[in-house]
C-alpha cells in the first residue's frame, strides 16, 4: 500500500488542517485510485467521493481541572507546597484593604440609619475607620461598646 505522503499533504491544504488529521480510507480497492491522484483536482474529487476525510479535533479533557477547582473552591489544595508568590502577590494589600474599609463604612451607614448611633459619633468613627484605627468589625463594635457610644447608653 503506498504512503500517500503527497496526497495527504495536498489533501490538509484543500481541507485547511494539519496533514495528521487528514483521513484516507484504508480500503484496499480504493487505495489505488487515491495513489493515482496526484493533483489538486484529483484530491478534490477523492473528498467529494468521501475516500478522503478530516479527523475530527482533539480537545483536552476539562474533567480533572473541574474536580481541583471544586475542592480549592471549598479550601483545599491551598498549602504552602502549592503557593507560588508571596503574600501580597496572591491577595494585594490594597484589595484586603478595600475589603475592610467596605465592611467597617456599611456596618456604619446600619448603626447610623438605625438611630444606634448620632451622626457626630458616625463621622467620628468613619475617619477613625479610614485612618486604620479598626481591625474589624468586631473590633470596631467592642470600641462603639467600650467607649458608650450608641443611643440610650
Amino acid at each position: 500500500m503506498p504512503d500517500f505522503k503527497t496526497q495527504r499533504r495536498l489533501a490538509a491544504s484543500e481541507l485547511t488542517i494539519g496533514e495528521s488529521r487528514v483521513w484516507i480510507n484504508p480500503d484496499p480497492e480504493v487505495a489505488n485510485t487515491i495513489a493515482d491522484a496526484i493533483t489538486r483536482e484529483d484530491i478534490r474529487a477523492q473528498i467529494e467521493a468521501r475516500n478522503i476525510k478530516a479527523k475530527p479535533e482533539k480537545g483536552n479533557s476539562r474533567a480533572r481541572f473541574r474536580v481541583r477547582a471544586a475542592k480549592r473552591a471549598y479550601g483545599h489544595r491551598k498549602g504552602p507546597g502549592t503557593r507560588k508568590g508571596a503574600k501580597g502577590a496572591r491577595r494585594p494589600s490594597k484589595e484586603l484593604w478595600m475589603a475592610k474599609i467596605r465592611a467597617l463604612r456599611k456596618r456604619l451607614k446600619e448603626l447610623r440609619d438605625s438611630d444606634q448611633i448620632d451622626v457626630h459619633a458616625y463621622r467620628m468613627l468613619y475617619r477613625k475607620s479610614k485612618g486604620g484605627e479598626y481591625r474589624n468589625i468586631s473590633h470596631l463594635n467592642a470600641y462603639i461598646k467600650a467607649k458608650g457610644l450608641t443611643r440610650g447608653e
